[in-house]
């Protein structure tokens, strides 16, 4: 089975996770997918292969080193976006793309364009993964997914590549930020590990937000409207003005790079009640705290402006994992080595977003992020190039053969 297979195999599978369930995991098909790759995993070979109740894959591939070599992990999600439906996912490869447009769905018009997605044209030639358009993919993170069982696959074929012991597991909820909640750091027993998720060829990921959620609930008082007057007071309009005081350019859609950010994603109410979801994200660590304070300043006005409280309840989401894995800069070497050696051009960016690595760092268990090689995660114009997969599963065996060296 090749890498291309196995990711078209895993993308029709419908794994959506769903943040309203509180269940773990929050949807029956990520149990689905899980049983289905600890099928896989010991068809391969990989031992003490296991499902538990939450829905964590482990399994591992035993060191042939011959030699005292750290033991390390690969970790990669089996959810996808709640953001996009994952259901009735239709991929499809456009071979030898040639830098036209990409019609995903003429009866609706969605168009995959290079005009928009200018990078592209570095995939004329190859061959390109897509959707129909009226769903997300699911590269993120099932091409991270096959990628790690095809590079297992590939080292259990050559035992001449010599490795130490590679611990391997695939969680459920990643995409809601429950990743970590059940992982068992003690018995991956990885010294460290890597997250293959969304992200082009050759980023390697050891910077990511700090981050919070955000609800806030705003009373109103509801009179008949033709006899409101000086009376009314309509929770929708507050939680809109409340919106309207926020830093008008500090928004997902007006930011890049290291710029953080307040991102509204929900709101739903009536006159007497309105709920208002936000997140909150932040590379540095004081400007982080800043924008908390903005939210909390924001309640109390709000509040004594219209005498009815302002319902407040905020949480730290997770962290940058910068400060855990600075320090263990040969865990990122290794990596970039890699890199060179199979071909890929090392990009260090910041992950504009959460991974399972930044809480896994803080668990005791420092990893970073390799991109798995997908564009345009969480939306019907995502796509990944199979070039692109099957360079990073040549990239995780070389990493399983360096570390071999390491001390």
């Amino acid at each position: 089975m090749s890498v291309l297979d196995r990711f078209i195999r895993y993308a029709k599978i419908h794994t959506q996770s769903d943040r309203e369930t509180g269940l773990t995991p929050s949807t029956p098909g990520q149990l689905e997918f899980a049983y289905l790759l600890s099928e896989e995993m010991t068809g391969i070979g990989m031992q003490e292969v296991s499902v538990d109740d939450n829905g964590y894959v482990m399994g591992f591939l035993p060191s042939n080193a011959g030699k005292e070599a750290p033991s390390i992990g690969f970790i990669a999600h089996v959810d996808t976006s709640p953001d996009m439906s994952g259901k009735n996912v239709r991929p499809r490869v456009i071979e030898k793309y040639r830098g036209e447009e990409i019609v995903l769905n003429k009866e609706k018009g969605y168009v995959l364009s290079p005009v928009i997605f200018p990078e592209l044209s570095r995939y004329i030639g190859s061959d390109l993964v897509v959707a129909d358009g009226n769903t997300l993919l699911g590269a993120d993170d099932k091409a991270g997914i096959a990628e790690i069982l095809e590079a297992m696959e590939y080292l259990t074929r050559h035992p001449e590549i010599k490795h130490g012991r590679i611990a391997v597991c695939f969680t459920p909820d990643e995409e809601i930020g429950e990743g970590p909640d059940h992982f068992d750091v003690k018995r991956f027993g990885a010294t460290f590990a890597y997250t293959l998720d969304g992200g082009e060829l050759g980023e390697l990921e050891y910077e990511n937000f700090n981050a919070a959620a955000v609800k806030l609930t705003f009373r109103g008082r509801n009179f008949h409207p033709g006899y409101a007057k000086n009376k009314m007071v309509n929770s929708l309009k507050v939680a809109h003005e409340f919106l309207g005081s926020l830093p008008k350019r500090e928004a997902p859609e007006l930011t890049s790079g290291y710029e953080g950010f307040f991102h509204p994603f929900s709101i739903k109410g009536g006159v007497e009640e309105t709920v208002l979801e936000l997140f909150i994200r932040d590379f540095d660590k004081e400007r982080f705290e800043w924008r908390k304070g903005v939210i909390e300043n924001g309640v109390r006005e709000f509040s004594k402006k219209y005498e009815l409280p302002v319902q407040i309840e905020m949480r730290d989401q997770y962290y940058n994992m910068k400060e855990k894995l600075e320090p263990l800069h040969y865990i990122l070497d290794i990596v970039k080595q890699a890199m060179v050696e199979v071909g890929v051009k090392p990009l260090i960016v910041p992950i504009r977003g959460g991974t399972n690595g930044s809480r896994l760092s803080f668990m005791g268990l420092p990893t970073p992020n390799i991109g798995n090689g997908g564009h345009n995660s969480h939306g019907r114009y995502e796509y990944i190039p199979v070039s692109s997969m099957e360079k990073v599963v040549a990239l995780i065996a070389r990493v399983c053969e360096l570390c071999v060296t390491l001390k």
